[in-house]
Formats: C-alpha cells, sequence, structure tokens
C-alpha cells in the first residue's frame, strides 16, 4: 500500500486542515491542533507509562535516550495497542504531510516526564543539515522531520511546558549557531500551554526545549515524531518489531511504520 491510499484510508483529505492552520504551520513551525485525546484516553496513557515505568526502572527509555531530570520511555508502539491511535490521528497525519509531503513513516513515538525542580533542556532542533546541501533545501522548505507533542498534564508556565521558537525552522541552522547560549530565553519563543489532552505539533527543525518544572509534580508527555523514508529512523520499526505488534497491524499502519 503507497502512503496517499493508506492517509486516505485513515481520513485524511484536503481539508481536514483549514487553510488557516496550514498558513500558520508554514509560517511558525508548528500548530495547536486543540483537544485530540479524550479524558479517558489521558488516563489510560497515563496509567498504562506509570506501569511501564514501574516495570523498566532503571532502562526506561534506552532504547533511545536517558536523560537526567527526566522519566523517559521508547519504543512504545511495541508496548501496547493503545500507542496506535498517537501515529494514526488523521489531523497530526495532516500537519505531518503539509510538513513532509507524503514521503513519510514513523520515525519514533517516547514519553517524557519532567520531574519536579528539573527538566530544563537546551534548546535544538530535532534534525539538523548535515551539510551545505541539507541547508539549502531546508531554506528551500524541503523539511526531514516532524513531531507533536502530547499533552498528559495541562501544560503551565510553572511545570516545564515545552517551549517552541516560532519561525527558526526557516533559520536552517541548530541553536548553538544562531545564539550564545541555547538554554537561555529567545526573544521569539512561545510557552507551549494547554489542557491534558491536547496535541501540538510541529516542525522538527523548529528550536525546542523542555523548561524548569517549579511543582511538586511530574509533566507528563509523549512525543510523537515522523521523518522522511530515506531517514534511518530513530526506533528502527522492523528490528523491535514484536510477534503481538505484527498480529495486530493493519495494512495502513504497516504503512506508516514501514514494516
Amino acid at each position: 500500500m503507497n502512503m496517499d491510499t493508506a492517509l486516505h484510508n485513515l481520513g485524511v483529505g484536503d481539508d481536514t486542515l483549514t487553510q488557516d492552520e496550514k498558513m500558520f504551520l508554514s509560517e511558525n513551525g508548528y500548530l495547536p491542533l486543540g483537544s485530540v485525546m479524550t479524558s479517558e484516553q489521558v488516563a489510560a496513557f497515563r496509567s498504562r507509562l506509570k506501569t511501564l515505568w514501574e516495570m523498566e526502572g532503571e532502562d526506561a527509555g534506552s532504547e533511545v535516550h536517558q536523560e537526567e531530570g527526566s522519566i523517559r520511555l521508547s519504543d512504545l508502539i511495541n508496548k501496547d495497542p493503545l500507542f496506535d491511535f498517537c501515529y494514526t490521528h488523521p489531523r497530526l497525519l495532516a500537519a505531518i504531510r503539509h510538513i513532509l509531503t507524503t514521503d513519510f513513516r514513523v520515525y519514533s513515538l517516547n514519553a517524557r516526564a519532567a520531574l519536579p525542580g528539573k527538566g530544563v533542556q537546551a534548546l535544538h532542533m530535532d534534525w539538523g543539515p548535515q551539510n551545505s546541501g541539507d541547508t539549502d533545501r531546508l531554506r528551500n522548505g524541503y523539511f526531514y522531520v516532524a513531531n507533536s507533542i502530547w499533552l498528559l498534564d495541562d501544560f503551565t508556565e510553572d511545570n516545564g511546558a515545552t517551549r517552541l521558537v516560532s519561525g527558526s525552522h526557516k533559520w536552517a541552522q541548530p541553536p548553538k549557531d544562531g545564539m550564545g547560549d541555547p538554554r537561555e530565553t529567545h526573544p521569539e519563543e512561545v510557552l507551549v500551554k494547554g489542557k491534558a489532552g491536547e496535541v501540538v505539533v510541529f516542525n522538527g527543525h523548529t528550536w525546542h526545549s523542555g523548561t524548569l518544572n517549579r511543582t511538586d509534580r511530574l509533566r507528563r508527555g509523549m512525543h510523537m515524531a515522523f521523518a522522511r523514508r530515506a531517514l534511518p529512523q530513530q526506533t528502527d520499526q522492523k528490528a523491535y518489531l514484536r510477534p503481538a505488534t505484527d498480529i495486530r497491524l493493519t495494512e495502513e499502519q504497516r504503512t506508516l511504520l514501514d514494516v
């Protein structure tokens, strides 16, 4: 099955996003999709992540990345059918298609919980130019990676909400080359604030980072990312594919995962 057919079958059409939404995403490098998860889904995701964190312990997130100051989980698509919702939602896929055209596949699905008093990251891109050709392509609007933040708690000014630097996807350079200290505040940054259940999609070349969680509670979220099909996946879906996952997948899901 090709990607056009898979997206059509999953309900993605030319009008899944409005023209205003597409323009906002193109101009700013991010787009709030509003409420995507029900309260029941949010509760189910929270519960499953808690169980996985307890089960995996010190190994949690080790398939991809572990980070001081946060609890991570990786390879989530293999760990519960619940997570299939994250890479098949039509509004998300429409936004990914707007950024990457139909030349994409799942890159990874991870979870990150900023610990109380922790969570600060330097501004970064999810994928930076590797050579001058990449830089030229980025400047001409050819992007390689797109990502999304799935809010499992309310994101506020106090609990380590993600910050995005509006328009930075057009700059075709990593933050370390564009500012003195990527941990400092940027004049164009926007804080992702919203209610649990909301999703924000963003261009993977938009500068972003976690901020300080000044509360006494975890700030939980998931990151559903996609990339050009020629790029290596952050989580190699074929290599990690479990028999139980293989059995349940539809043809549309196989196309998205490239398995």
